[in-house]
Parts: C-alpha cells; sequence; structure tokens
C-alpha cells in the first residue's frame, strides 16, 4: 500500500535533514580541528550540501507533496503543526535562489576564517570586507522574503517565530532604565569584594574534569554528546543523539569555561531532550532561540550561580584544586556574582549581561537598514558602549570582534539572548512553585527540574510558536518582572 502525501513529505524533510547535518558537521569540525589550509575546500563542502538540501527542500517534488498533504486531512493536532511549519519553511526558502544559498555558504565558511584572524590580531579591517558581503546578502534575504516594517524584521523572524523589530526595541526601551540602575547598584555594591580571590592555576585537563562531572550532573548525555574546545563557546546539534560543547580555557580563572559550559550544557540538554524519531521535523528541533537561550541561562545563572549548587559543588572543586579549599562558601558566592562593568560580553556578570544586547541590538538593526556602514562600526561600537558602560574599548578584540555571530550571517540574532532571560527567570520561577522541585534544588539534585523542562518545554518541539511555550509552562506570556525581580534579589538588595 502507498504511503500518504504526509507520509511521503515527512521522508523527504528528513532526507533535507541529513544533508544539514552533514554540512553541521563539517562546520563543527571547522570550529575545533580543521587545519587552516583546508578553508577553501571546506567552503566548497558546506556551500554543496547547502544547495543540495535547498534544491530538495524547494524542489516541485517537495512543494506537490506539500500541496497535497495540506488538501488532506491533517491525522492529529502534530501533523497540523508540522504541516504549518514545514509551509512557512518552504515558503521562506523558496524565495532564495539556490546561487544565493551557496553564495552564503561561501561567504560565512570564509568570513568565520576572517573573523577569527581578525579577533585574534585584533584588527577589524581583516574581517570588515566580509561582514560588507554578508551585510549585503542579508538585505538581499530581508528583500526576497519581505517585511513588516523594515528589513531587520525578516532577519529577526528567522531566529524568533513572530517578533518584530519595533516591539523589540520598545521593550528594551522600557526595559533600559531599570537594567542600567540594576547595573550601577549591582557593580557599587561589588566594589568591596576582592577582584583576584579566586584567581590561581587552574590546568586544563582539571577543568575538563570538573566541567564534564558538572555537565553530567545536570542530566548531559555524554554518550549522545561531547565538549571540546574552540574560540567561541557554542553548542551545536549533529544529529539526535550527536550534541556538540564547546568552550575556551583560562589557566588562572577556571570559572570563565565552567559558567561556559553549563550555559552550552543548557542547550545541549534542550536538544536531547527533543523527540528523537522527529529529527529533521518541526516537531523535533527547538521553538525558537528565545526558548533554546532561556535553557542555558536557566541552567547557567539560575541553577550554577545559586548558593545551593556550590554548596555541594565547592567542596568537591576544592578537591580538584586544592588552593580552594582556603575560600569559604560566602566569599565564593561573593566572587562568582560580583559584578563588574566588563568588555567581553560572554563572561559578563548577570547585572551586566543584557547591556551588551541592548548594544548589539541597536548596532545590527543600524547596519541593516544601511544607517551605519561596516566601516564605521568600531568607532559606532565604541561610542554605544562608552554610553552604556562608561569605559572605550582598548581594542577591536574586546569589541565589535569578539562574537562570531556576524561572520556566521547570524544577523538579527543577539535579541534572543535577553528574550531568552526573559523566558528563564519566568520558567524557573514557574517551576520552584512545586515543593518537589524546589526540595530537589536545595539538594543540588536537578532530575526534577530537568523532568519539568522536558515535559513543558523540550518534547514540544518547534511546533508551538515561543509564546505558546511560556503559556503552556508557566499559564501567562512572558513577563520582564521575573527577570528583573531575580537581578533585584541577587544584586541589588
Amino acid at each position: 500500500m502507498s504511503s500518504s502525501a504526509y507520509d511521503q513529505l515527512i521522508a523527504l524533510a528528513q532526507e533535507v535533514s541529513v544533508l544539514t547535518s552533514a554540512e553541521a558537521a563539517l562546520s563543527w569540525d571547522q570550529e575545533t580541528y580543521m587545519p587552516a589550509r583546508s578553508l577553501n575546500h571546506r567552503a566548497r563542502q558546506m556551500a554543496y550540501l547547502n544547495g543540495k538540501a535547498h534544491a530538495l527542500a524547494t524542489g516541485t517534488v517537495f512543494r506537490k507533496l506539500l500541496a497535497k498533504a495540506e488538501s488532506d486531512k491533517p491525522r492529529d493536532a502534530k501533523a497540523a503543526a508540522n504541516l504549518r511549519e514545514l509551509r512557512r519553511d518552504y515558503d521562506r526558502a523558496a524565495k532564495l535562489p539556490q546561487k544565493l544559498v551557496i553564495e552564503e555558504s561561501e561567504l560565512c565558511a570564509h568570513g568565520k576564517a576572517a573573523w577569527a584572524e581578525g579577533r585574534k590580531k585584533s584588527d577589524f579591517s581583516l574581517f570588515a570586507p566580509h561582514l560588507q558581503k554578508l551585510v549585503t546578502l542579508a538585505r538581499k534575504k530581508a528583500d526576497l522574503w519581505g517585511y513588516a516594517d523594515e528589513p531587520y524584521d525578516a532577519l529577526l523572524e528567522t531566529y524568533e517565530r513572530g517578533a518584530r523589530t519595533r516591539e523589540v526595541a520598545t521593550l528594551f526601551a522600557k526595559l533600559k532604565p531599570d537594567l542600567t540602575q540594576i547595573a550601577r547598584q549591582a557593580v557599587d555594591q561589588s566594589a568591596s569584594v576582592k577582584p583576584n580571590i579566586l584567581r590561581g592555576k587552574y590546568p586544563v585537563e582539571k577543568q575538563q574534569l570538573l566541567n564534564a562531572e558538572v555537565a553530567a550532573s545536570l542530566g548531559f548525555d555524554f554518550e549522545a554528546g561531547r565538549i571540546d574546545t574552540t574560540a567561541h563557546p557554542f553548542c551545536t546539534t549533529l544529529g539526535p543523539a550527536d550534541i556538540r560543547l564547546t568552550t575556551r580555557y583560562d589557566e588562572s580563572d577556571f570559572t570563565s569555561s565552567l559558567f561556559g559550559v553549563m550555559h552550552e550544557a543548557g542547550h545541549g540538554l534542550y536538544e536531547q531532550g527533543l523527540p528523537v524519531d522527529d529529527f529533521g521535523l518541526p516537531s523535533g528541533r527547538a521553538c525558537s532561540l528565545g526558548i533554546h537561550e532561556s535553557q542555558s541561562r536557566l541552567w547557567e545563572n539560575h541553577v550554577g550561580r545559586s548558593r545551593s549548587f556550590w554548596e555541594k559543588w565547592l567542596p568537591r572543586t576544592a578537591e580538584i584544586f586544592p588552593h580552594l579549599k582556603k575560600i569559604k562558601l560566602d566569599d565564593f558566592l561573593r566572587a562568582i556574582n560580583r559584578a563588574e562593568y566588563s568588555f567581553i560580553r560572554v563572561e559578563a556578570d548577570q547585572a551586566t549581561y543584557d547591556l551588551h544586547i541592548l548594544l548589539r541590538f541597536s548596532i545590527e538593526r543600524r547596519i541593516v537598514s544601511g544607517e551605519l556602514a561596516v566601516k564605521n562600526v568600531p568607532a559606532a561600537w565604541n561610542e554605544e558602549f562608552e554610553s552604556l558602560f562608561g569605559m572605550v574599548p582598548p581594542d577591536d578584540a574586546h569589541g565589535c570582534l569578539q562574537d562570531i555571530h556576524w561572520s556566521m550571517g547570524g544577523l538579527g540574532y543577539f535579541a534572543t539572548y535577553t528574550l531568552g532571560n526573559l523566558n528563564a527567570a519566568q520558567l524557573f520561577a514557574t517551576a520552584r512553585k512545586q515543593k518537589k522541585i524546589a526540595a530537589a534544588l536545595d539538594r543540588a539534585d536537578y532530575a526534577p527540574l530537568l523532568s519539568w523542562l522536558r515535559s513543558n518545554v523540550h518534547s514540544q518541539g518547534g511546533t508551538p510558536l515561543p509564546g505558546e511555550i511560556m503559556e503552556h509552562a508557566t499559564g501567562k506570556p512572558t513577563d520582564a518582572k521575573w527577570h528583573l525581580k531575580h537581578l533585584r534579589e541577587r544584586f541589588a538588595e
């Protein structure tokens, strides 16, 4: 008996995912182990796979199967949601010529290498020509997709379903006074905390041991994932049981890699909790980056910087790094929650972190609109940074070259970090209302919290919209009050 149009469509969509996951494996290798001289061939490999995936996902067979499946009655709610999202994906993808998709893949491969070199030498001019090409291409994509008010809308929609630039801008403008005040209070209160109390000698191999133990305690499955080293920490999914985390190491500060691993493990736990059999389908992928980021920020900050976490883990950490035995728990907690204005976003404390995102959202929006020329990015960055933080980055590596996202074609991405912070605080506050979860967290047992997240977020996949995920899990739309409440309780009271 022949299979239905829906079944054939699902099989084809999952075939596309084999190509895209193969490209993801090559991309991960480029960031971790690939020899530098392999770049040109790697760029061609990745472009070829992306081009083939695009052709398959926008071809006549896919289009006809999608139309036929839509005309049939969906068998259940999941099928209806998959069709809705596959239609959205198809309509967006079909508007992009295959030549443009291949061009973008090659630009990103070379762009990432140029960014890494530029960051290493702190020289924006090495990356600027690549960024110019990527910005030009992003504008082309926005024009092809269409947008409500400004080109940035089309790019933001790629990462956060249903979000609009003006709404995010309004939200950020409303948050800015509170975030600025909390940051100032937190920095002032942290002035008495010695900045170097945790400085010491932390061999990389011992950091790797601690990081693996902590990630496993959160629930990360190392039989379906691993941790490697790269210039910029990230998490990527190569398959339904192949989740790659990366971090970087500072041998004088173990907390940098540890909190980086906890952050990426949050992403990894989400990926490991998605429906395995639905890999490659909307029902088997994450809902949005704002939801994805909620998971990483929840584990890194709400769990990883709490007293109950370190009541368990400080003794074990001191076994691995004996010089920490002299540090009292209260002093340790003050040190890891010390707030200060700093240049590097991924190492920023919670109290000042969102200011970094407000800056990037503003810069990105201006670049995409054409108001800000690429050549003027360093000066504009430094000017806005000084306005928010009261200091000027000493060089490009500490300024506009610190993040990898633009080199990956990720314009429109940064707003999702603060959206993720808002979602994280609300999800965590809701979960803690359950006595079983609160009691478990107090004894550093994370299984009940992970189970709650699995049920309310991870297992939902990408068929609900972000707002639906939040209302289902918390009973209310995303509300910034939970994030502001958390920051005030931790830093400003």
